[in-house]
């Protein structure tokens, strides 16, 4: 066997964008103009593999691979809003089976989930609790989410996914702790790792990721600008008023060191997509620009 050295084999990462900085899904105003068209010519011109759903996709199979077959674009996964504090199992379980069906006909192996029935933060009259400390919810509730949720990720996995939960601000599973015991109550269902919401919730998302590394399913690399993040917290704003001032952005823009974050990913095996994404207005941040620079980032801090 030979012993000199060979060059590290390649990180089995893809790099996708989500259409959110061009079009934005809770806020219609921000990038309605955007067209679909546009949008995709964009991210493959900023040098991504694929596309996550956005509210401009068409919902069909046929013709959302033909509009990203279009840009040679991949389809990474899509938001399915889960509520399982409010449904019946088989009500969530037929749900997720039709946004199943989208996915698996466009190849897409991980399905993004988040628990949506008490959430505020698609509306601006509502004040974050930024920091809010320990859980949002009892201990019944608490057990019914986290059995409901571990019962649809036993189920996609049947269908060969894999469930990532999305931990996101003005939701049920918000900041660490909450993270943290929905962990510790499931076992099959993945973690998606969202860097600015974790940040933003008052969670460092390197620690929070290295405690998590062999739950992490799937990764959205979103930067905070710590400044509006700060105001954001003091004035308890609404999520729609922290998005409008810019607290979120790209790799390579913000307060987050993403180098350490990357490593560490790579460090637990993580395969899979890595996607940027980053709520902003797109006339104050233009979204081709700050995606190529988030595409140049990742290549300098991390070869990839």
């Amino acid at each position: 066997m030979s012993h000199h050295r060979t060059p590290a084999p390649d990180w089995q990462v893809r790099i996708g964008a989500n259409p959110i900085g061009w079009t934005n899904d809770d806020f219609h105003d921000l990038g309605d103009a955007t067209s679909l068209e546009s949008c995709l010519a964009e991210i493959r011109r900023a040098g991504f593999a694929g596309s996550e759903l956005g509210r401009k996709f068409p919902r069909t199979p046929g013709a959302l691979a033909a509009a990203l077959g279009a840009h040679g674009l991949a389809l990474v996964s899509g938001w399915h809003s889960t509520a399982v504090l409010e449904r019946e199992l088989g009500a969530e379980l037929a749900a997720l089976d039709r946004h199943l069906d989208l996915l698996a006909a466009l190849g897409a192996d991980v399905a993004i989930v988040a628990e949506c029935s008490q959430r505020i933060y698609d509306d601006g009259s509502q004040p974050l609790s930024w920091m809010r400390n320990g859980d949002a919810l009892g201990p019944a509730s608490w057990e019914r989410l986290a059995r409901g949720l571990e019962a649809l990720a036993v189920h996609a996995a049947t269908r060969g996914f894999r469930l990532a939960y999305h931990p996101h601000l003005g939701t049920v599973v918000q900041n660490e702790a909450e993270i943290d015991a929905l962990c510790d109550r499931t076992a099959q269902l993945g973690l998606l790792v969202d860097t600015g919401h974790f940040a933003c919730a008052g969670a460092d998302p390197l620690t929070l990721l290295q405690r998590h590394a062999h739950r992490v399913t799937h990764v959205h690399l979103k930067n905070v600008r710590p400044e509006i993040v700060a105001a954001a917290r003091a004035g308890q704003w609404s999520f729609e008023r922290a998005v409008r001032a810019g607290v979120f952005t790209v790799p390579g823009d913000g307060g987050l060191n993403f180098a350490p974050i990357l490593a560490a990913l790579r460090h637990a095996g993580y395969r899979g997509w890595l996607v940027v994404e980053a709520e902003q207005d797109p006339a104050l941040a233009p979204a081709f620009e700050y995606a190529s620079q988030a595409r140049a980032h990742l290549r300098d801090v991390a070869g990839i």
